[in-house]
């Protein structure tokens, strides 16, 4: 398709880095969602790939889509990163005027045609951005549960289940606010979503979220990858960044359900937990120096404890207290790196305590903890509210 700049109402984004055994599935799907629910839409799906070298552009430009077009855009050679692949949509969007925009993830098995429907409705009807709600395994999407819900929950009192979900849709009014903001280079990378989910809230946006049943894909198991350094050093960042607008927040931010959830069962996962376990002990004895500098003088005694007897035992209420002194010490300390580094640990740690606190439950009673643990969050905002007054 050579008129790239033809005005278009509909922009279906997929970003992917070597997905060619599922992104035609994918693009199969999307197609019949758009011919059945927006037969009067123009539209098109784009790629917005990193270079990828096992044959994702030839799957996906081979994918049978009928008279819905594609586009594949790249970014340069060695140049990785969905905040990249992103940057490339976003300024596709302007280019094409489009009237509402869905993201994708390359590697979904439980993507239907109805999804389309469900993301694109609320932004042709007047929303901003909308992020997901599904039936998720309580082990999958770690930094979610236990990082970003919670301090997005508790700080910026916003109740977003998925922050940083990987599927999303928005609006070209929110398109162009994300390209005039400053990009650090994080944001070029995984911390892509958590910016996008922050920006819009922090800033007056329209938000929702909408039902989508199960989320069947390559689960994000804790790893020790660049996913956490560059998500959580986003999200820290914007905490920092935009501190007086969430210290002075008033009011529980209106983030309205689209669909009706019903439980659906997730997908099976097995977890790491030796590994998971191994990782935190020998984290912390790397980071010890740094990680008593950090907690208070109590949370670093009871968390040391724990470390000499080889078992973690890390509760919610703890857990926040932690991650609230690691907040209030990324904002003073100059070496912010190494602040993100040092929470590696705890935050296996926790991943680690929770697993032994929830190994006998069913899902939803797991999940009941998770949305317990946003709540005492909230309850001890003031704990770091305090700090930074």
């Amino acid at each position: 398709m050579n008129n790239k700049c033809n005005e278009t109402d509909i922009i279906v984004g997929i970003p992917s880095l070597n997905e060619a055994d599922n992104i035609a599935f994918v693009a199969r799907q999307i197609a019949l969602g758009l011919k059945k629910y927006f037969p009067t839409h123009s539209a098109v799906i784009i790629n917005v790939d990193n270079n990828s070298k096992d044959g994702t552009k030839e799957a996906f430009l081979g994918a049978e889509t009928g008279n819905i077009p594609k586009r594949y855009i790249s970014t340069e050679e060695a140049i990785v990163g969905k905040g990249n692949n992103m940057r490339n949509l976003f300024v596709e969007v302007v280019q094409r005027k489009a009237k509402a925009i869905v993201v994708v993830d390359a590697d979904l098995k439980s993507i239907t045609p109805e999804w389309v429907k469900t993301f694109a409705t609320p932004i042709l009807e007047g929303y901003d951005y909308a992020t997901p709600i599904y039936s998720r395994n309580e082990y999958d999407g770690t930094i979610t549960n236990h990082i970003t819900y919670p301090l997005i929950y508790s700080l910026f009192k916003a109740n977003i289940r998925q922050p940083i979900g990987g599927d999303f849709s928005f609006s070209p009014k929110m398109t162009r606010y994300w390209l005039g903001m400053a990009w650090e280079k994080n944001t070029r990378q995984y911390g892509i979503d958590i910016f996008m989910t922050t920006s819009a809230l922090l800033n007056g946006f329209k938000i929702c979220q909408v039902v989508l049943g199960s989320k069947v894909h390559k689960p994000s198991a804790p790893k020790l990858g660049a996913m956490f350094t560059q998500v959580i050093t986003t999200l820290f960042s914007n905490i920092s960044k935009f501190s007086n607008v969430w210290m002075n927040g008033s009011g529980n931010k209106d983030c309205p359900i689209f669909g009706d959830f019903s439980y659906k069962e997730p997908q099976g996962l097995s977890v790491d937990y030796k590994g998971i376990r191994k990782a935190s002990f020998e984290g912390f004895l790397e980071n010890e120096g740094m990680i008593s500098s950090i907690l208070s003088p109590s949370h670093y005694n009871i968390t040391r404890k724990m470390y000499l007897a080889r078992k973690w035992n890390i509760g919610s209420e703890l857990w926040a207290k932690k991650l609230y002194d690691f907040i209030f010490a990324y904002e003073m300390s100059e070496n912010k790196e190494a602040v993100v580094e040092a929470l590696k640990p705890l935050y296996f740690a926790r991943v680690a305590s929770f697993y032994r606190q929830t190994m006998d439950m069913s899902h939803q009673e797991a999940e009941e903890k998770i949305v317990k643990q946003a709540k005492q969050f909230q309850r001890m905002r003031g704990y770091l509210v305090k700090k930074f007054k």
